[in-house]
């Protein structure tokens, strides 16, 4: 092989091993640039919507331990709620076996911190952020929402949710720590590229479904 092959070599393997990297770090700026000032931490500065879309998570670990992100998501949605800066939530998750139920878990917990039932709408689809995002509005007919989960969560449910027209502004729950969180934030780099892919080839949710009335 001639000194001129071995260099176009060379230079095509910087490039394939270099491309995910590039596309990971490009998806992850996009997304946190479009999420400037669309995600709160304050009741008192969020502004107010119908309803409050929470993307679900499990209760508990593996080690039998409440899951910090479900507990602090509950405490985000409650004080939302009370603030009177959403009238209605919406609970999305995986209910994708019987033993297995993230929507009824969030609902059973909200009752207990004072939501009547009837201002609590659950979504069994909720397979994935962009489920969650596009049936909030196909079934559940919104197009002005508030989604409810840590930062960094909500800036990617933000920016599929505008891609799909709708007008959407973050509350953001309570962050763990780093080293509580490390795996959940190392996926969220993969999630945040799979986004692109999405759209890029018009992935739909899972299920759709008839259509359900929030009022």
């Amino acid at each position: 092989m001639t000194l001129l092959k071995k260099r176009k070599v060379q230079y095509l393997l910087i490039i394939i091993i270099l491309s995910p990297i590039l596309f990971i770090g490009a998806s992850n700026y996009f997304i946190e640039k479009n999420s400037i000032n669309k995600t709160y931490f304050n009741t008192s500065q969020i502004p107010q919507n119908k309803v409050g879309l929470v993307l679900g998570t499990s209760k508990k670990l593996q080690n039998g331990n409440i899951n910090l992100y479900f507990k602090y998501r509950i405490e985000a949605t409650v004080a939302l709620y009370k603030e009177e800066k959403i009238e209605f939530i919406l609970v999305s998750g995986d209910n994708s076996s019987k033993n297995y139920d993230e929507p009824s878990d969030f609902k059973e917990e909200l009752i207990k911190f004072g939501i009547p039932e009837d201002k609590i709408f659950l979504d069994y689809a909720g397979f994935r952020t962009l489920d969650s995002v596009i049936r909030a509005k196909e079934i559940f007919g919104q197009n002005n929402i508030t989604i409810i989960s840590q930062q960094f969560h909500n800036e990617r449910a933000i920016y599929i949710a505008e891609h799909n027209g709708i007008n959407a502004v973050g509350f953001n729950a309570k962050n763990v720590s780093y080293a509580y969180g490390i795996r959940v934030q190392l996926r969220e780099y993969l999630a945040r590229s799979k986004v692109f892919l999405d759209i890029l080839f018009h992935v739909k949710p899972k299920f759709l479904g008839d259509k359900v009335k929030i009022s």
